[in-house]
């Protein structure tokens, strides 16, 4: 079966993690240690519910916002934050071959995610128009690795899982999609060696 469509996944892909030291710097000025800000901000999120859209980002806000003792403008300061450390830094170079291969091939993007990202990531990173479709976890109700995702993401592509190849940087999500039957690749920090092996099927 031919290959017709590329898939990336975002964080980890398409963008790296950026710097923490903004959130520490958040501990410091609220007097607490980095894991007590950690274990109220989980407090905040039980059971990943924000990536599966069950918690709404006014939801979050309010729940940061209470959980830290912020007043408004705290809040407004710590949610920029918050949206700089969760868009990390571009991969310019795999953002560009992403491009790249459009219109020869369908391309998507399959993120979980939570409210606001695609709002946050388009307006930084113009992922709205970089592929064909993006499938956001929070949107669809659904989170990699369960197979119905990357099934709504080959679905809205109009292709078969095994016209598709899938990339993405945890081994759990690839190995889910290839148990569907499509072409799924890790990628380990090594941008040119993963699109090499893309371009293996999708030259």
């Amino acid at each position: 079966m031919s290959i017709r469509a590329v898939i990336f996944d975002i964080g980890g892909v398409l963008v790296s993690e950026s710097d923490w030291s903004p959130l520490m710097r958040w501990a410091s000025t609220l007097g607490m240690s980095t894991d007590d800000l950690g274990a109220r901000l989980g407090a905040v999120d039980t059971g990943g519910r924000a990536t599966t859209g069950h918690l709404t980002e006014p939801e979050m806000r309010a729940g940061w916002s209470r959980e830290l003792g912020l007043d408004a403008d705290q809040t407004d300061a710590f949610v920029r934050d918050v949206w700089d450390l969760y868009c990390g830094v571009p991969d310019h170079a795999m953002i560009d071959f992403a491009r790249s291969l459009r219109p020869a091939y369908r391309t998507g993007l399959l993120s979980n995610a939570v409210d606001g990202a695609r709002r946050e990531e388009s307006s930084r990173y113009g992922f709205d128009t970089l592929t064909d479709d993006l499938v956001y976890s929070h949107e669809v109700h659904l989170a990699k690795p369960d197979p119905a995702i990357y099934l709504v993401a080959c679905e809205r592509l109009g292709v078969e899982p095994g016209q598709a190849v899938f990339v993405d940087d945890r081994p759990e999500n690839v190995d889910a999609a290839a148990e569907l039957g499509m072409r799924a690749f890790l990628h380990a920090d090594d941008t040119a060696a993963t699109i090499a092996q893309v371009r293996t099927l999708a030259p």
